[in-house]
């Protein structure tokens, strides 16, 4: 198990006391001990001393020296009080045969008594022997002196025994309390290496958070550390690299951003794949393949052996060569164009491989859709053409069908009595006749050709307006691309808005924050087509009811703007036309209206999507891109 810098601090500062306490107490055992030892000794030689001094005093005046040492009070006295002495269990006198003559424990005398262990030899041994003989089973040792008389000649012996329990209990008595203080310093110690390890330990358990944060993705990280230290120092370093690595994450991050959207956005499938062959990433285009789920999975485990894209992609990883490209068909009507491209970093090892797979199919349809553009591009220049061409005829007959009713209407009314004289037959005064009379009606045959040159003008003034629609349509326009403000755009259509809204009793409502990021497009033609929504939504409401238009940024670096009515809808099958040109189901429209809306939103790369239920109302969005700048 791995302990925590903490855990060593105290496990360190606890380990220095303990093994200082344990030094100490061994120390002070191994004094005490040999002390206990020695002061016996030499206890046992004191008193054998003076019983050996009493005796060289009794032998001599007695006539029996045995029965004179077994006899003589003061010699009793010496004997018995020897057991008053710490760890002395026996003071004993023995002849040559090794029998007690004299003991301070009667029940000796006269029978023989086992040797014991000398004292003296342990007493001068190391500390682990005297501890052994201490603390083994209750042993007596012994303190021998030679009991001679003169000339040294040998008459027996002096023997002081000495109990190694009572030593131990000595010992004991001192070693509990030195033992219980070394545990209280173990505590203390142990509680003080705690606080100095939170204390000192503070800045680091700072630093590891700001780590943690950092390593999370936040942005700005600083760490709250006080000057005037190592760890100080490190805090002010830490926060400098913490807003460098801020400012290269935000610049990756947009350029990220921007990759991706240009990543996403391709035609060509693209996945990336790291030198262990799993997949890190795949755009759109390449997840019919590849899904997204497979991240982190290596190839093998999402293609097939026999897939052509695994073949090549585990081939560029056993060679660390790009490959293709390589042209193969996964099903009948889809042909591929297979690739690979080494990514190496700066030490030129191998980072990552880039499939790159182009649908053929696809590049030829696209080409087929160029080149048929192309045609109607031409044939709406044609047709721009023969419009303009048709028009010039169309002015033409309007003016003479305007000169042929004048001339009608004068041939009749030359040819029709002046009014002096009908006024002069009818026997009334000049010019007092009734205004009436003053233009008579004209022939039938001449008002049956007038309503038919009506007629001829109302049919060629509709077709004018149908070619002057379809001229206005095919135009090209000059775009003036440049940053534009969709909340003032759409404030300044609101007062054009509200007389059609008053008119069919429509409350309208716009909810658009000026903070909303501007769109890059023309804002003569933007206001156009919004006014052309908003207009029509309000005459979607005869009956009255609401309209709402708001604005909002949304993912890709694009604005919504949302047209919702409360109106009648849009038939379901009405819906995929709406935008066609001349298709209207108003009794009066023109059906150009939202034909124009869609090729104005076309012509700024947005999208317009429509929503409708009959009865219920429509909605409209309108998807542009946002300016590159402001």
């Amino acid at each position: 198990m791995r302990l925590g810098i903490r855990a060593k601090q105290i496990a360190g500062v606890t380990a220095i006391v303990g093994l200082s306490v344990i030094a100490v107490t061994g120390l002070a055992v191994e004094r005490l001990s040999s002390f206990l030892l020695s002061e016996s000794l030499s206890r046992g030689k004191m008193l054998s001393r003076t019983i050996y001094q009493r005796a060289r005093e009794v032998v001599p005046a007695s006539a029996d020296p045995y029965a004179g040492l077994r006899d003589d009070p003061g010699l009793r006295s010496i004997l018995v009080s020897s057991i008053y002495g710490e760890s002395v269990t026996y003071a004993s006198i023995l002849n040559a045969d090794a029998l007690v003559i004299a003991s301070s424990d009667p029940s000796l005398v006269g029978r023989p008594l086992p040797p014991s262990e000398d004292l003296e030899p342990i007493a001068g041994a190391n500390v682990i022997a005297q501890l052994k003989v201490i603390y083994s089973e209750g042993r007596t040792l012994e303190v021998r002196q030679p009991l001679t008389l003169g000339d040294d000649v040998p008459f027996g012996s002096i023997r002081v025994g000495v109990s190694t329990l009572l030593m131990r209990e000595a010992l004991s008595d001192w070693l509990m309390p030195t033992l219980g203080l070394a545990a209280l310093a173990l505590v203390v110690a142990i509680l003080v290496a705690g606080v100095l390890a939170e204390r000192l330990l503070r800045p680091i358990h700072v630093i590891r958070s700001g780590l943690t944060r950092l390593g999370r993705g936040e942005f700005g990280v600083t760490l709250d550390l006080p000057p005037g230290d190592e760890f100080g120092e490190l805090g002010s370093f830490f926060n400098t690299v913490s807003q460098q690595l801020s400012a290269d994450r935000t610049a990756l991050a947009g350029e990220k951003a921007n990759l991706q959207v240009a990543v996403e956005h391709l035609e060509d499938a693209v996945a990336l794949f790291n030198p262990a062959g799993e997949l890190l990433f795949s755009n759109p285009a390449m997840q019919a393949t590849l899904h997204t789920e497979g991240i982190g999975r290596p190839v093998s485990a999402l293609l097939p052996g026999n897939h052509p894209a695994r073949t090549i992609i585990e081939e560029t990883l056993a060679s660390h060569q790009s490959r293709g490209p390589v042209q193969t068909s996964i099903e009948p009507d889809t042909e591929l164009l297979l690739m690979t491209q080494m990514i190496k970093g700066t030490d030129g090892e191998l980072v990552g491989v880039l499939l790159v797979a182009r649908n053929v199919a696809y590049m030829s349809r696209v080409q087929s859709m160029l080149a048929y553009s192309r045609k109607l591009v031409a044939l709406g220049r044609l047709t721009a053409g023969i419009a303009h061409e048709v028009k010039n005829p169309l002015n033409a007959m309007i003016i003479h069908l305007e000169l042929l009713r004048t001339k009608i209407r004068h041939a009749m009314q030359v040819a029709a009595p002046q009014p002096q004289a009908l006024a002069a037959t009818a026997g009334g005064p000049l010019g007092l006749a009734e205004p009436a009379a003053l233009a008579p009606p004209l022939p039938p045959a001449a008002q049956s050709a007038l309503e038919h040159v009506e007629i001829i003008e109302n049919e060629i003034r509709r077709l004018d307006g149908v070619v002057q629609g379809f001229l206005k349509f095919t135009r090209p326009e000059d775009l003036r691309l440049a940053p534009v403000r969709v909340p003032e755009l759409l404030a300044a259509i609101q007062p054009i808005v509200e007389p059609e809204a008053r008119k069919n009793g429509v409350k309208v409502s716009m909810d658009c924050q000026s903070s909303l990021p501007p769109v890059n497009g023309d804002a003569g033609m933007l206001r156009q087509a919004f006014l052309n929504l908003a207009i029509n939504a309000c005459q979607a409401m005869p009956q009255g009811g609401a309209l709402r238009i708001t604005c909002a940024p949304i993912s890709h670096q694009r604005v919504e703007v949302r047209i919702e009515d409360t109106g009648v809808g849009i038939a379901k099958e009405h819906l995929p036309k709406i935008f066609d040109l001349y298709f209207t189901t108003k009794d009066h429209g023109t059906g150009i209206g939202l034909s124009m809306v869609y090729r104005i939103v076309q012509l700024h790369d947005g999208e317009i999507e429509v929503e409708s239920t009959q009865g219920r109302g429509t909605t409209f969005r309108v998807l542009l891109p946002q300016a590159a700048e402001v």
